[in-house]
């Protein structure tokens, strides 16, 4: 196995830092990586918010679910999904363009991922850790202005990064679901119950089945912030819901 290879299947969210600063020459590259990343139409529809200020970096830890590892991280990227650029672009041009609408949105949120990822190759790659942060999604009315934020702007992604801990290299990866679970060939193949509960059945270790999916479901999926995420991505989507009133 080669060593892009091993590190792909290595990497697991570091959620703890030493403080060690990341060098500016190797955050620039980490961004390098992340805006060569494979984009739709090459229109790179993104832009990155780099985080420098501490307080921001305060406020973020605490909208985003009170994690105070985000406020001590060195390095914090937000990928914002942007279809606002282009359409001013063309506005300026005098090109006429309709407003903006979901599937634009869907489009420009998965140029973020990408670019993200490999941000985070390239992050693990200088011996930096990272994290995923879900949350950034979430406070719509919060983040709007806290980052200035458009109508046509998304923050899709955020991402920590530092020098991990001892205890976070150590840290055991968390189990992934068996791939004839995840890969299905040529048609979407929807699972009944007992394939779902082989696929899962790992995950709750000792304790029973049942018990494990119903606190899972509770904890994630019911949760108040999954409710909150759904507010706010409804809220952020509103703009793109519009029509021109031509």
């Amino acid at each position: 196995m080669n060593e892009v290879l091993e590190a792909l299947f290595a990497r697991k969210s570091m959620r703890a830092y030493t403080g060690e600063a990341v060098p500016a020459e190797k955050k620039e590259l980490i961004l390098r990586a992340a805006c060569a990343a494979p984009t739709a139409g090459n229109q790179q529809l993104y832009t990155i918010l780099d985080i420098t200020d501490q307080a921001v970096k305060d406020k973020l830890a605490v909208s985003c679910d009170n994690q105070p590892f985000i406020a001590e991280a060195e390095v914090v990227l937000i990928f914002c999904a942007d279809c606002q650029k282009w359409y001013d672009a063309f506005v300026c041009a005098g090109c006429e363009p309709r407003l903006p609408r979901a599937g634009d949105l869907m489009l420009a949120v998965a140029d973020c991922a990408i670019a993200a990822q490999n941000a985070v190759t390239a992050a693990d790659s200088l011996g930096f850790g990272s994290c995923y942060i879900g949350d950034i999604m979430e406070q719509c009315e919060t983040h709007r202005e806290l980052l200035n934020l458009p109508e046509y702007v998304f923050p899709a992604v955020m991402l920590v990064i530092g020098a991990p801990t001892r205890q976070q290299l150590e840290r055991p990866k968390p189990r992934r679901c068996d791939m004839r679970h995840i890969v299905h060939e040529n048609a979407y193949r929807r699972m009944d119950g007992e394939e779902l509960r082989e696929m899962l059945a790992p995950q709750a270790g000792q304790r029973p089945y049942e018990d494990w999916l119903s606190a899972f479901c509770k904890r994630k999926y019911q949760s108040d912030f999954s409710r909150e995420m759904s507010r706010s991505v409804e809220e952020y989507l509103k703009p793109f819901q519009q029509e021109r009133g031509d």
